[in-house]
């Protein structure tokens, strides 16, 4: 269920019952963004620390 959710948070599908105004959808999107760049981090850190 909360992969569900996170899975459909990060592939922009809209959640039911959610509106909101411009300012919140931009927010949404920093966050993916953030959340996005941070997977990428941490797979490049457990390369590094594999290969090493």
């Amino acid at each position: 269920m909360i992969f569900n959710k996170i899975i459909s948070y990060l592939t922009f599908r809209k959640q039911s019952g959610s509106k909101g105004n411009l300012n919140l959808r931009m927010m949404h999107g920093m966050n993916r963004i953030s959340i996005l760049v941070f997977a990428f981090a941490l797979c490049v850190i457990l390369y590094r620390f594999i290969l090493k």
